[in-house]
């Protein structure tokens, strides 16, 4: 039986490790049948395909000086959702990750994206 906020506190290590910036790191946490879905880069099916996805996160992020901060997170034993701010040069962008957890893994993960918002836009 899960403890308590089992959940919640993988994708609080989640996003302990991500801040880190090496994104590869993060497969540790997912099943090995786990299911990754980002709007902008695809579906990635299983372990391996989410670290090759991490390992092109990885040099995407630091070439294009892209950071994230989370903003909030709330969950349970089995399901967490993480409210979060992707930080780009000249702007910011809001989005929400919804997370299952099962066993301590991340069995499922799929953000959804605010459009960007242009620091020191003119109205």
């Amino acid at each position: 039986m899960a403890m308590p906020g089992q959940a919640q506190a993988t994708i609080e290590r989640f996003w302990q490790i991500q801040d880190e910036g090496d994104y590869t790191k993060l497969v540790d946490l997912f099943a090995e049948d786990a299911v990754l879905e980002d709007p902008v880069w695809g579906t990635y099916n299983g372990r391996d395909a989410i670290l090759k996805f991490m390992t092109t996160m990885v040099s995407e992020m630091g070439e294009r000086k892209i950071h994230f901060t989370v903003d909030e997170i709330c969950g349970d034993d089995h399901a967490v959702w993480a409210r979060w701010t992707m930080h780009v040069p000249g702007g910011s962008r809001g989005g929400v990750g919804i997370y299952k957890v099962r066993d301590g893994q991340v069995t499922y993960y799929r953000d959804y994206m605010d459009p960007p918002v242009e620091e020191n836009a003119d109205a």
